[in-house]
């Protein structure tokens, strides 16, 4: 499915990883709820880092703990820290950043010490800006590792539990359960599907910091074939630069007991996938557009995934039709007028008379955000109506634009009626407006 954002993050480090302390729960406890957001099917969460507060994103496709975006939060401290490169998707050189060992993360009820991680130094690598809200960082195996972790996608909770048979029967008792193996520190299962009347099995690594709901490297297996009926997209950004490839529909995909119909799968390039080392048998990912229909738990220690539909399990898979990606630009000051109720006290006798006068206004300077054009699709209906990469958008359907949220302007362009888009942009110091529908082309 195309994601408007679509950052997700497969990465890999270029040494061997180091072993890190796992996360433990304070206090004697055995389960804590962490709440979550949930933006374009990716997983924030709260952390503590060497006691300052900081939001990453949760994803079972890394290995290590990453950190970037940390021109706001100068007063994190980072401990016994060397340079080193990193390199993961994309078709770019390795990007520098540092090494940091010896660190406290806290996660609300629980902690691991002596933790290790990775910082991007480069401020161009910046997930805020495509998402909406501050991000500064990426977390994985470390966390998932240990214990029993719960996503419930519709109450955008996470419940960790302590690793005990009485919790996984208890688990068990709701859910549908199924092996995965843990390879490098990261969960892969065995799926099957069905790609022009092809049956395929496929191993797939499961990728909660993928918003897709399916990637397949066509490369690796003479059966892995992109439908006829596809378009040429740009599929995210990793660390190494961006990921492009192609967007199709296949006929169908089972995961453990639970078949979908006419998902869209995504097909990197090879370029883009040149530096990232494959498990043996694995074909591609599973990620947040399939795996956020479930309530799901991770049981790492024990090799299995217990799955649950939730309420948007039958959901119909659409995409962004538009073909333009759309990022935070920074802030902008913006005028208001606010009205005022003001009330007059009339004496007459001894009856007190109010009089109630709202035709009074009074300004006021808020900081909104400012939407621009990140990336546009060639051919797709926004390039052919004259929209370009670097307009920055004043109004949608003449509304400002400030008054959206990233991810509002986002659902309306994934819109799966064919609605038209009224775009207000400015460029070069100019004002345009432009038209366009949402034509679906798969």
């Amino acid at each position: 499915m195309r994601k408007l954002i679509l950052l997700f993050f497969a990465f890999l480090v270029v040494w061997p990883a180091s072993a890190q302390d796992e996360f433990q729960f304070k206090n004697g406890i055995d389960k804590v709820k962490i709440p979550f957001q949930l933006i374009n099917n990716l997983i924030f969460i709260p952390i503590k880092v060497n006691g300052t507060q900081l939001t990453v994103l949760l994803d079972s496709g890394v290995q290590e703990t990453i950190l970037f975006s940390l021109e706001d939060k100068s007063e994190v401290s980072l401990k016994n820290t060397e340079k080193i490169s990193l390199r993961g998707l994309g078709s770019e050189d390795a990007v520098e950043g540092l090494k940091s060992e010896g660190n406290l993360i806290e996660v609300n009820g629980m902690e691991s010490k002596q933790h290790l991680l990775y910082i991007i130094l480069d401020p161009s690598f910046n997930l805020s800006s495509h998402v909406g809200i501050p991000v500064n960082g990426i977390i994985g195996y470390s966390f998932l590792k240990h214990n029993l972790v719960s996503i419930d996608y519709t109450k955008k909770q996470l419940i960790v539990y302590k690793d005990t048979p009485k919790n996984r029967k208890k688990i068990e008792k709701k859910t549908v359960k199924s092996p995965i193996s843990i390879e490098k520190a990261k969960p892969y299962i065995n799926t099957t599907m069905v790609i022009d009347s092809v049956p395929i099995a496929a191993k797939l690594l499961i990728d909660i910091g993928n918003s897709d709901a399916i990637w397949l490297f066509q490369k690796i297996s003479d059966k892995i074939k992109v439908p006829q009926k596809n378009f040429e997209d740009y599929l995210g950004k990793g660390f190494s630069g961006d990921v492009l490839g192609k967007r199709a529909r296949i006929s169908a995909f089972t995961i453990a007991d639970f078949k979908f119909n006419k998902p869209i799968a995504a097909f990197p390039d090879s370029s883009s996938i040149k530096h990232v080392t494959m498990a043996s048998g694995r074909l591609g990912s599973v990620g947040g557009e399939i795996l956020k229909r479930f309530l799901i738990v991770f049981d790492y220690p024990n090799g299995y995934i217990y799955l649950r539909k939730n309420k948007g399990f039958s959901t119909p898979f659409s995409y962004n039709k538009s073909g333009i990606e759309i990022s935070h630009a920074g802030m902008q000051w913006v005028k208001e007028t606010v009205r005022l109720n003001t009330t007059k006290i009339f004496m007459n006798g001894k009856e007190d008379k109010e009089d109630t006068n709202t035709s009074e206004f009074k300004y006021k300077f808020d900081l909104k955000p400012v939407f621009e054009i990140a990336n546009i699709r060639k051919k797709s209906p926004a390039e052919i109506s004259g929209l370009q990469k670097g307009d920055i958008i004043l109004s949608v359907n003449k509304n400002p634009a400030y008054k959206y949220t990233l991810q509002q302007i986002n659902m309306l362009l994934r819109s799966e009626d064919e609605k038209w888009i009224t775009l207000e942009i400015e460029r070069n110091d100019k004002t345009y407006v432009f038209k366009f529908q949402l034509i679906d082309v798969l």
